[in-house]
């Protein structure tokens, strides 16, 4: 049995379309996109579309991430109203309004369980059983991924497959293979390749692999210019175009340092923006 586990496309065409390829000449017997398919890129209704043609006519099955929870949140939004909060999510509207029909996103389960030819059980989720924000990183201690991988009262499953932090990580658990898949469109660990894992029941036992390919960034930033992405998904693009750039997360640790004094009045979104990166990139 072979399971290939995908996410974090976050409207990268090219890189989505580098990995179906490699997918199809796999020819696993199961395909999981794991959640984040839309926000954060420039491409999201074409890397939508795609997934939902692969649900229908190859049987893949699909998670909701955290991404997807902005964009549904953000067909509520009034952009009418003068709201720093809206401008900080504004990437996530302008999705929206790429997307114009939700529906799909609202009916996408938060997790996935498969079964292995053993009666063993594959769970797949977008970041852990706390919730879809609550990822898996390589630094976690073994401890700490435990309560993010066990339910309370019930065993172990054989597998553990997640995404969210877009940081590749294999590790054996208690007898439980956890597997993050990283990223489709955005890698955080330093190396700009797509990626996508392979889980397969060979020899008695399973066993995971996490697939690095290179694709054409250049179209992909090319297309942060021509959908519009940028600048109408915000000020906030600017730094997710960096993050496309150098494989290392910006949004968390600008967050962070920023998000307050916004809220507050005392900086704008794009001040912000301008002195994180003034930061990190001193002329």
């Amino acid at each position: 049995m072979k399971i290939a586990v995908l996410a974090d496309i976050h409207g990268n065409l090219p890189a989505f379309q580098t990995v179906l390829a490699h997918i199809e000449d796999w020819q696993p017997d199961q395909v999981v996109v794991a959640g984040d398919i839309v926000n954060r890129g420039p491409r999201p209704r074409e890397c939508l579309h795609l997934v939902q043609q692969l649900q229908t006519n190859a049987g893949w099955q699909v998670l909701r991430g955290n991404h997807e929870d902005y964009v549904i949140r953000a067909a509520k939004s009034d952009p009418s109203i003068q709201d720093p909060e809206f401008e900080i999510f504004r990437s996530a509207y302008w999705t929206y309004r790429q997307l114009g029909d939700i529906s799909s996103l609202q009916a996408l389960p938060e997790s996935i369980e498969l079964t292995g030819p053993d009666g063993s059980r594959v769970h797949i989720y977008h970041a852990s059983i706390r919730s879809n924000r609550d990822g898996i990183f390589p630094k976690n201690s073994d401890d700490d991924i435990r309560h993010k991988i066990q339910p309370p009262d019930e065993a172990l499953p054989a597998v553990f497959c997640t995404a969210h932090t877009h940081y590749p990580l294999i590790r054996m658990i208690d007898g439980t293979l956890v597997v993050n898949v990283g990223s489709v469109g955005l890698p955080f660990d330093g190396d700009q390749r797509t990626g996508y894992a392979q889980i397969a029941w060979q020899k008695g036992q399973w066993q995971a692999n996490l697939v690095r390919l290179d694709y054409d960034r250049a179209r992909t930033e090319r297309d942060f210019f021509e959908t519009g992405y940028y600048p109408d998904g915000g000020p906030l693009v600017d730094l997710i175009l960096d993050e496309l750039r150098i494989a290392r997360p910006h949004l968390f640790q600008w967050t962070v340092q920023y998000h307050q004094a916004i809220v507050a009045g005392e900086i704008t979104i794009e001040e912000a923006v301008q002195a994180y990166l003034a930061e990190r990139y001193p002329t």
